[in-house]
């Protein structure tokens, strides 16, 4: 058993159930500029920045689209739905038990101004030491990136990290980094895991 001296986690999917809200956002960005995208694609490419998604989805659609600035419209078109974002109370747990105890970071593929209001909204924002999101790194998960450098600014090796996720391209970001991963879809089915 590795020493475990750090803990990473993702925010949407992982520490707060904002997938569902994300969706509604980007069902109506996706219709009001034409684009075709699946709520199945949208689950697979979690942690993906929006702004690569409609990268994506232009290139695939043959469509002219400024990607950056449709991704601000999708982020301005989530804001609204801040007050309805409810923590999953399993891996809030697990922040809550280590507070104080070991360093903690977030590591998100979302925008830092978003991340920070989800974690002001869910009362956990002093949890964590570090917040690393897509505006830090070049490249994204699948990529180890994101979690290498949040262990990085907690000061930990990321041999001795643990890493919480929801999405397949979380899991294989930090098994790239080398750190421990947990699955948080199978916490929620098997809840007697979270703590141990």
């Amino acid at each position: 058993m590795r020493e475990i001296r750090g803990i990473i986690f993702d925010c949407d999917g992982t520490l707060a159930d904002t997938m569902p809200l994300h969706w509604k956002a980007w069902n109506s960005i996706a219709t009001k500029h034409g684009l075709h995208f699946s709520e199945e694609r949208f689950y697979a490419l979690g942690g993906v920045p929006s702004r690569d998604i409609i990268k994506m989805l232009c290139e695939e659609q043959g469509k002219q689209l400024d990607h950056l600035a449709v991704a601000k419209e999708k982020e301005a078109a989530y804001l609204p739905f801040l007050p309805e974002v409810k923590a999953i109370e399993i891996v809030v747990k697990v922040a809550e038990a280590n507070h104080g105890k070991l360093p903690m970071a977030v590591a998100s593929g979302g925008m830092k101004h978003i991340i920070v209001q989800v974690l002001e909204h869910l009362r956990i924002r002093h949890y964590f030491d570090a917040i690393v999101t897509s505006e830090d790194v070049k490249r994204q998960k699948p990529a180890p990136d994101i979690f290498l450098e949040a262990a990085r600014r907690i000061g930990v090796d990321p041999l001795h990290c643990r890493a919480y996720e929801d999405t397949d391209l979380g899991m294989e970001a930090i098994r790239s980094a080398g750190m421990e991963a947990i699955d948080v879809r199978q916490l929620l089915v098997a809840p007697a895991v979270a703590l141990s």
